[in-house]
């Protein structure tokens, strides 16, 4: 992509309506447009981003054996009814609305029902469970307040997969699976080394959920940690019980602020029983199919790399969900200058490497690297009339203060060898 054709443009100063540092940079850094509060346009490099993650997120519920569906957002009452979440008074955030006929209708906040339900055409024998399918999918909630930028919104993607199980104990294995495939994701995403398996609260479900819970100053959970043993108490369990149940030691636990970036629950039998899904077992007997339920918003993810990760020039993003794996940045008008930087951009390509090309003639050396700073690529290359007097190309990671110069080849060499994740 070269930068003078990406419609984007960043911006120097910050939002006047946002208080947080994600909201500020993706706007700032033209990733995101603010629509309404709590309400997000993705634009070309912002979309990049959160399709990489969902593909990672992606790769790893295929790998336990997550189908992948897509289903409506249009939701009829009578099901909500049943399950006795369709009244304001029992689930607060319902986006509802009507037909022309007066028929009245709501935008889904989650997929229990919908998926439960579309099951019972599926789900007979038990030879056809296990099972599970996810889905990326647009949800709606009616909050009160939005804030945090794309971390608490009103209208966002949700990965959401739901185990359909014989029993608990087939349950427990899958969920376990499920437990280890998140792990994999925060780490792939690069917030692995702050995120902390939390023991929350089960609600109706189950004794215990489990969040994963990353650490961020803007945050709106309090979290004790076990940072030996790599696993954390939302302050709404912590107590003494909870904490001898877990076998921890309260003198070890130190209090953080973080933010939830996905989530697992055991279901069990709630959703099975209030809408009849059931199997025949081997011996013929009718058992209510067991299930549960795991979330992953991707732009909070985005959102918490950006909060999490970020430092007072701009974005730092993980190489494996960058929009651009390298930014490169001639300077000057220099006819020579201007000639390399295009055999430069041309070679990248024909390597597939992904590259943002920073061929605006009218920005000067310091705003370009601003710009680049703000953006955040992991791999910022340089040519300049400097870089060519010492044959070669300036190369400088996003995290890093200096930056070297490099030949052409070693330069393809370098990217070539760079680890991906």
């Amino acid at each position: 992509m070269r930068q003078s054709k990406l419609f984007t443009k960043t911006k120097r100063e910050s939002p006047t309506d946002e208080v947080s540092k994600n909201a500020e940079l993706l706007i700032r850094g033209g990733f995101v447009h603010k629509e309404m509060a709590g309400v997000y346009d993705y634009l070309p490099l912002g979309l990049q981003v959160l399709r990489k993650i969902e593909n990672i997120i992606r790769e790893e519920m295929n790998a336990i054996g997550g189908q992948e569906v897509f289903l409506s957002a249009l939701q009829e009452k009578e099901l909500w009814q049943k399950t006795n979440r369709w009244d304001d008074e029992i689930v607060d955030n319902w986006f509802k609305t009507k037909f022309k006929n007066e028929t009245e209708l709501g935008l889904a906040f989650t997929h229990e029902e919908p998926l439960t339900r579309l099951m019972k055409d599926f789900v007979n024998s038990y030879r056809d469970l296990p099972f599970s399918a996810y889905q990326f999918q647009n949800k709606f909630r009616n909050e009160t307040r939005a804030k945090s930028g794309v971390m608490r919104t009103r209208e966002f993607i949700m990965k959401d997969l739901y185990s359909f199980c014989k029993d608990e104990k087939e349950h427990n294995e899958f969920y376990e699976k499920a437990k280890e495939a998140y792990e994999k994701i925060f780490q792939r995403v690069g917030i692995g080394h702050i995120t902390y398996l939390t023991f929350a609260s089960g609600g109706v479900f189950s004794k215990y959920s489990h969040e994963f819970q990353a650490l961020t100053g803007a945050g709106e959970d309090t979290i004790y940690i076990d940072e030996d043993k790599g696993i954390a108490i939302n302050k709404e369990v912590y107590t003494d019980e909870v904490i001898e149940n877990l076998g921890l030691s309260k003198e070890r636990l130190v209090e953080k602020r973080a933010v939830e970036v996905g989530n697992i629950f055991t279901l069990g039998t709630r959703f099975s029983e209030a809408l009849d899904l059931t199997y025949q077992t081997e011996k013929g007997d009718k058992k209510n199919v067991f299930m549960g339920s795991y979330g992953i918003g991707p732009a909070r993810l985005m959102g918490t790399v950006v909060e999490a990760l970020a430092d007072d020039k701009g974005i730092i993003w993980p190489e494996s969900i960058a929009p651009f794996r390298v930014h490169l940045l001639v300077l000057g008008e220099d006819k020579e200058v201007i000639k390399k930087a295009e055999e430069i951009y041309a070679e990248l390509l024909k390597n597939k490497i992904e590259v943002l090309f920073d061929d605006r003639g009218e920005m000067s050396p310091g705003e370009k690297f601003a710009d680049a700073d703000l953006l955040g690529m992991p791999i910022r290359l340089v040519v300049s009339q400097r870089s060519m007097k010492e044959s070669g190309i300036e190369l400088k990671k996003r995290n890093e203060e200096k930056g070297k110069i490099v030949s052409q080849e070693e330069l393809l060499d370098l990217l070539k060898l760079e680890p991906r994740a």
